[in-house]
Parts: C-alpha cells; sequence; structure tokens
C-alpha cells in the first residue's frame, strides 16, 4: 500500500506536468482546444466547457497536495477563461463550445457542463477564497433548479436552448440515447452539488443533494445487478441501454462520497451497500490481464471490446472502497494489477499523459490526448483520492 500511494503521487505529478507543459494556449489564451494522438496541437480547435471546467477542478484539487504555486495559477486561468468566454452573462448558462477566439459556438445549454462547472468553481473556491467564483457556482445551480428541475416527476431534464428553451437533440454525445433524462447527468449534479455544499452548507442545498441521492437510488440504479440504469423518458420510463463498467464503477464510490458530505447516516448506509454490490458487479468487465472492458450490450450479448483510459482511473477509487468498507483484500488486488495494465498500456511514456485507451488486440485507440473529453480530471482524481485513502 505505501509503494501504491507513493506511485501515486509520482503518477500524479506527471499528469499535471503534461497538461502545465502542454495545454496552456498562449496565442489566443486559455487552454487548448484539441491536442491529437500523434501530439499535433489544433490551435484553432473549439475550445469545450466541460474540458475548461475538469483543468480547473484538477488544478485547484491538486494544489493542497503539491503546493506548487504553478497549479493554482493554472487554476486561476482557467476560472478566468470560463468566467469570460463560456459563461452566458445574457441568459445565466454555460456554453457547450467556443471557437479558438473565445467566440460561442454551441450555445447549448446542456446541464451535464452546468454541473461540471459548478464543480470545478466550488474547488478553486476552496482553495482561492474568490467569492466571485463562489457566486458564479451559485448562479449556476439557482438556474439547473429553476430551468432543468422536473416539479412533476422529480430529476432533472438534460439540455434546452440558450435562452432555456426546450430543444430536440439532448444528447451529449452521438452514441447517446436521445431521452429527457440519463444516469450521466443526475450523477454529475449531485457530485457538482456535494462539492458546492463543502464550500457553501446551505440548508436547501442539502435537502436538494438528499432528495437527488434518493432519486438515483430509486430509479437508476439495479440493486439486483448491480448495474446502472442509463436513460429514461420524463416520467421515468427506461429505455434499456447498455452496462457501462467505467460508469457503474464511478457511481459506486461517487454517490458514498456526496452522502457523507452531507453527512445523511441513512444514505450513507444505501450507497455503501450498492458501493459493494456495484464493486462486484464491475469484476464482470474485468480481463485477464486486469484491465476493465469499456462496456457491454445485453440486448446484443457484446462486448465493446475497448478498454478505455478513464474506466481505469475510477476503478481504482471504487475497488479501494469496497475494499475500504469490507477489509477484503480482492478489492486492493484488483487495483494492483490493474494498475499494472495501465503502466504497461495505458500510460504514454514518451510523451507523458495516458492515452485514449486499446482496443482488442492491444493496438492503440487513436483518439485526443486532450480535448473535449479527455481531461486530467479522472486519472488525476484517482491519484488524489488513493494518495487520500490509502
Amino acid at each position: 500500500m505505501e509503494n501504491l500511494k507513493l506511485e501515486m503521487h509520482d503518477e500524479l505529478m506527471s499528469i499535471l506536468n503534461y497538461w502545465t507543459e502542454n495545454t496552456v494556449d498562449e496565442k489566443h489564451g486559455g487552454f487548448i482546444g484539441t491536442i491529437d494522438h500523434s501530439e499535433n496541437k489544433d490551435y484553432n480547435a473549439d475550445k469545450g466547457s466541460v474540458l475548461n471546467a475538469r483543468i480547473l477542478w484538477a488544478f485547484s484539487a491538486a494544489y493542497p497536495v503539491t503546493k506548487n504555486e504553478k497549479h493554482l495559477q493554472l487554476a486561476q486561468r482557467a476560472y478566468d477563461y470560463i468566467a469570460t468566454y463560456f459563461y452566458d452573462n445574457e441568459n445565466g448558462g454555460i456554453f457547450w463550445s467556443v471557437d479558438h477566439l473565445g467566440n460561442p459556438k454551441d450555445t447549448k445549454n446542456q446541464i451535464y457542463a452546468l454541473a461540471f462547472v459548478i464543480y470545478g468553481l466550488s474547488e478553486f473556491y476552496a482553495v482561492s477564497k474568490n467569492v466571485e467564483a463562489l457566486a458564479l457556482a451559485k448562479k449556476l445551480y439557482e438556474q439547473i433548479e429553476l430551468n432543468s428541475y422536473d416539479g412533476g416527476n422529480g430529476g432533472y431534464l438534460e439540455a434546452f436552448t440558450r435562452d432555456w428553451q426546450p430543444i430536440d437533440d439532448l444528447r451529449l454525445s452521438d452514441k447517446d440515447a436521445n431521452e429527457k433524462k440519463t444516469m450521466n447527468t443526475h450523477l454529475h449534479i449531485v457530485e457538482a452539488y456535494a462539492n458546492l455544499y463543502k464550500v457553501w452548507p446551505d440548508k436547501e442545498l442539502k435537502d436538494i443533494i438528499k432528495e437527488l441521492l434518493y432519486t438515483i437510488n430509486e430509479y437508476f440504479i439495479n440493486a439486483e445487478t448491480g448495474h446502472l440504469r442509463l436513460f429514461f423518458s420524463e416520467d421515468w420510463i427506461e429505455k434499456p441501454d447498455v452496462i457501462s463498467y467505467g460508469h457503474d464503477i464511478e457511481a459506486a464510490w461517487l454517490l458514498q462520497w456526496c452522502a457523507e458530505v452531507i453527512h445523511d447516516e441513512s444514505l450513507i448506509d444505501i450507497y455503501k451497500k450498492h458501493a459493494v454490490t456495484m464493486a462486484d458487479a464491475t469484476f464482470e468487465g474485468l480481463d485477464e490481464d486486469g484491465g476493465l472492458w469499456y462496456e457491454f450490450d445485453p440486448e446484443e450479448n457484446k462486448l465493446i471490446a475497448e478498454k478505455h483510459w478513464w474506466p481505469q482511473s475510477e476503478f481504482w477509487i471504487g475497488m479501494v472502497n469496497a475494499w475500504q468498507i469490507t477489509g477484503d483484500a480482492k478489492y486492493l488486488k484488483a487495483v494492483e494489477k490493474n494498475w499494472e495494465f495501465v503502466q504497461q498500456y495505458i500510460l504514454d511514456k514518451v510523451n507523458g499523459e495516458w492515452i485514449w485507451g486499446i482496443n482488442a488486440d492491444y493496438s492503440k485507440i487513436e483518439k485526443d490526448k486532450a480535448g473535449f473529453w479527455k481531461c486530467p480530471y479522472h486519472n488525476s482524481r484517482a491519484c488524489l483520492e488513493l494518495m487520500r485513502r490509502l
């Protein structure tokens, strides 16, 4: 365990070093929109709000551990860019993307993106005490409650136009079902709200987090299988989809953490049970080499035979959490084997950071090194969590 903890510290520093050295956009401000798998920097690429929010979170969360002033400066840079270019002063939302010059590009209000900005702003406020950052986090929280909360059925609606009108295409990405309520967005709203609660312990916010956790327990978790239900209509009719091993193991520990943040003993008990059930279910997606497969399609009885970078990160935290609850060493052994897999196949030992992932034949998946979805949030958080927990 001591070795693993030291290795996590070294890996955290390596990840942060990559983002420090390679991703700052000196031409147009903020951070570069895309770096491809061959390390080519596209200074003219659009910039995503989710990536920038995650950069903000990662450098803010790391700073108390690294004590590196450069990391705090990069968090400040991310905050300044978000507040200046991604925040829609007119309508009080967050642009999904801006162009390389900071002009609004895709202006829809994807609630997932607002949640991640709240998550990043809360973390930044914790280390900077920047009151404007906290004020912006509260504004976005109020917008979600005003526009996205479904007062009739409970839960939250997925997306809106720039001026908060209904929108036809609700999807986060092309592979998602076009449904009004999703597990992914609910998971990250409650994560964001819990992080906000840590720096702003408001009673109403606490009550909303409780309601969210009960909603997730009721609809999104299949307690029998230990897997998540991913997509629902507005009135909670499920649209069956894939099993997402990465989301299963991420939710396993993250929802328990949210319950712990608000100190609700009954919810902590519920989510500790889920944490172990879901960790056990995740073993279904584990390959002999220790790597976690991406997804499984039950309808076609078919594995999506790729091992992406981010599920490996969440696997570490979810399994260490299950070990902490049960004391069963099998969970810790699974982490050690997965870390060996990551070191062998996912770490980019030449350029730094992690590649997108590998195919079943161990060939590299040639996707972004940095981009809309390739960020320093999952893997830096895994390092920080293991350093804290071990």
